[in-house]
C-alpha cells in the first residue's frame, strides 16, 4: 500500500507497537467506547457475546465517541462495516441508527463486496454484484467523497469509512485480480514451527502443514493483497479530496486496524484469535498538525487509546469522559500536548466454540470452532485467555492465564525471542509470576484511565530473574480517522476474518 504509506505514514508518526483485542466485534467495541471487553462487555462476534445485541445498544453504544463529537457540534459520517450483528432483526433491524452519526451508511451483517444491504440512515438499501455500482470499498469511497463536498463549512467533520477489505471472502477489484501473483506468505518467524509448550489449542495443528493447507493460505494472502489496492485507491482519493477543499492541513488522519492476522504461524492456516504478536499488533499511521513527518514512535497504543485521543483533539475534556484509554496526542504532538506512555496493558480475549462436534473435526469432540478440514481448529471455549504485557526500554515480556482446567501460563520475553517460539514459564523466579499475576488481576478488573493505564502501579523485573535469556530490547483491517482541530474524519478497512 505504497499510496498510504507515503500520504499518512511518511507525512506524519507511525507506531510500531499499536496492540488491539484480536476479534472484531470485541475490538470494535473497544474503539467505539475506550473502554476494555471487561468493561462494555462483548466478548465475541455473535449476538449472545453482545455483539451489536440490545444490551450493547442500551449501554455501552450509548456513550461512544461520536455522541461526544455531536455534541461538539462536529457533522458525523459513518459507512461501511459497523459490527457482526449490526441489521440484524434481534439486533434492531436496519432501522437502528446508533446515537451520534448524521449520516449513516451501514454494511447489514459481516463483510461483503457484492450482494450486500446497506442501512442508509435507517432505510434498507440492497445491492448487487455490478463493480461500477456495488463493489463496496468504490461505494464507501465515493459517498464520503460527497459528504466532503456538501458539509456545512461552519462546523468540523468527523468520517469514519469501514470498507471491508481485506475480510474474506477477499474479492479484489476486477483490475486487481492478477496482481501479486508469484506472492507467497513469509516463511519466516514462527511459521510452521509446532507450538510446543503452549495451550492445548497451538498443539493440535499438524506440523509440518500439509500441501493443501500451504496452498490455502497463500491463496487468502494474495487475495487479501489484492483487495487493499482498492483501499489504497480510498486513501488518494480522499487526502486528494481534503487537499481540494483546503483542509488537508487542517485535519488529523489515523490509519489502523481492529485486529492482526495469521497466516501458517504456528501450522495454524489462517485466523485470528490468539495472544500472540501476529494476532495482536496492527498498523497505525497518523497525519496531522503538530505532528512531525516521518516519526517512527516505540510507545505502546491500544484500541481503547483511540477515542479518547480523538475527543482530545476536538476539544472534549476527559476527565469528563468513562474511558479506559488514554489520549496519545502527546506521543505524536509533544509540542501540542504533555504526556508519557503506560508501561503496562492488558491484552484479553473469550474464546467461541460449539456445543456439539464439528463434522470436520470428530476427534476433538464438542466445545471448539473455526475448524479446518484438516483439523485444525482455531477457537474454543477454552481459548479463553488475560495477558499482562509489559513493554518499555527495560521490558518487553508477555504473561498471559487460561480460564481452563489446566489454569494454562505462557510467559515470553521478546527481547530475545520476538517470534515467542518458547514459552519461559518454568524458567522464571516464582516471586516474579505472582507479581505479574497480581498485575493481571488489577488490570482485569480495572475501570477508568487512573486505574487502567497502571501508571499507579510500578512495577519492574530486574534481569536476574531471566535465567540464560538476555535483555536487549504487526493486514489488517484498517481503520483510518481524519480529524480536525475540532473535525474527524476515521476509516476503518476491515481486516480477514474467516467465517466470521
Amino acid at each position: 500500500m505504497k499510496k498510504t504509506k507515503a500520504l499518512i505514514g511518511d507525512a506524519g508518526a507511525t507506531f510500531v507497537n499499536a496492540v488491539i483485542t484480536p476479534l472484531c466485534c470485541p475490538s470494535r467495541s473497544s474503539i467505539l467506547t475506550g473502554q476494555y471487553p471487561h468493561n462494555h462487555e462483548v466478548r465475541n462476534n455473535s449476538l449472545t457475546g453482545n455483539c451489536s445485541s440490545p444490551l450493547w445498544q442500551k449501554g455501552p453504544e450509548s456513550a461512544t465517541f461520536p455522541i461526544y463529537l455531536n455534541k461538539q457540534k462536529y457533522q458525523t459520517f459513518f459507512a461501511g462495516k459497523y459490527l457482526n450483528q449490526y441489521g440484524k432483526k434481534d439486533a434492531g433491524d436496519v432501522g437502528h441508527i446508533p446515537p451520534g452519526w448524521d449520516q449513516w451508511h451501514a454494511l447489514v451483517g459481516n463483510s461483503q463486496y457484492y450482494n450486500y444491504t446497506l442501512s442508509v440512515n435507517g432505510k434498507e438499501e440492497k445491492h448487487g454484484d455490478s463493480y461500477e455500482k456495488d463493489y463496496l470499498t468504490d461505494l464507501i469511497t465515493n459517498r464520503s467523497l460527497h459528504f466532503l463536498d456538501d458539509r456545512s463549512p461552519q462546523h468540523p467533520f468527523f468520517l469514519m469509512l469501514s470498507p471491508p477489505a481485506p475480510h474474506s471472502p477477499w474479492t479484489a477489484a476486477p483490475q486487481y485480480q492478477k496482481e501479486f501473483s508469484d506472492v507467497k506468505a513469509p516463511r519466516d518467524g514462527s511459521f510452521d514451527k509446532p507450538g510446543k509448550d503452549k495451550h492445548w489449542l497451538l498443539r493440535q495443528p499438524i506440523n509440518p502443514m500439509p500441501n493443501s493447507s500451504l496452498t490455502f493460505l497463500d491463496n487468502a494472502y494474495r487475495k487479501r493483497w489484492q483487495t487493499l489496492l482498492s483501499v489504497d485507491d480510498m486513501v488518494e482519493k480522499l487526502v486528494k479530496k481534503l487537499d481540494s477543499v483546503k483542509e488537508l492541513d487542517n485535519t488529523y488522519i489515523f490509519y489502523t486496524s481492529d485486529n492482526g492476522y495469521h497466516t501458517g504461524q504456528f501450522s495454524l492456516p489462517i485466523d485470528k484469535r490468539q495472544l500472540y504478536e501476529f494476532d495482536i499488533r496492527i498498523p497505525l499511521m497518523v497525519r496531522g498538525p503538530g505532528i512531525k513527518p516521518n516519526q517512527t514512535l516505540q510507545a505502546p497504543v491500544l484500541n481503547i487509546d483511540l477515542a479518547p485521543t480523538i475527543l482530545d483533539i476536538s476539544g472534549v475534556n476527559l476527565s469528563s469522559v468513562n474511558v479506559d484509554g488514554q489520549s496519545f496526542l502527546s506521543q505524536m504532538a509533544p509540542s501540542l500536548r504533555n504526556g508519557s506512555a503506560r508501561p503496562f496493558f492488558l491484552v484479553e480475549y473469550t474464546g467461541e466454540g460449539h456445543p456439539t462436534t464439528d463434522p470436520a473435526c470428530p476427534k476433538l469432540g464438542p466445545g471448539l470452532s473455526q475448524c479446518f478440514p484438516d483439523c485444525v481448529c482455531e477457537d474454543a471455549y477454552n481459548n479463553t485467555y488475560a495477558c499482562v504485557r509489559t513493554l518499555d526500554k527495560e521490558h518487553n515480556l508477555q504473561y498471559c492465564e487460561f480460564a481452563d482446567s489446566e489454569s494454562f501460563v505462557e510467559v515470553y520475553n521478546l527481547t530475545s525471542d520476538p517470534h515467542q517460539l518458547e514459552n519461559i514459564v518454568k524458567k522464571v523466579d516464582p516471586a516474579v509470576l505472582q507479581a505479574m499475576n497480581q498485575r493481571l488481576i488489577k488490570l482485569q478488573s480495572c475501570v477508568g484511565n487512573t486505574y487502567c493505564s497502571l501508571k499507579c502501579l510500578g512495577f519492574t523485573v530486574p534481569s536476574k530473574h531471566f535465567t540464560n535469556h538476555r535483555r536487549t530490547t504487526c493486514i489488517f483491517q484498517m481503520w483510518r480517522f481524519i480529524v480536525q482541530p475540532k473535525v474527524c474524519w476515521c476509516t476503518q478497512l476491515s481486516l480477514i476474518q474467516s467465517s466470521l
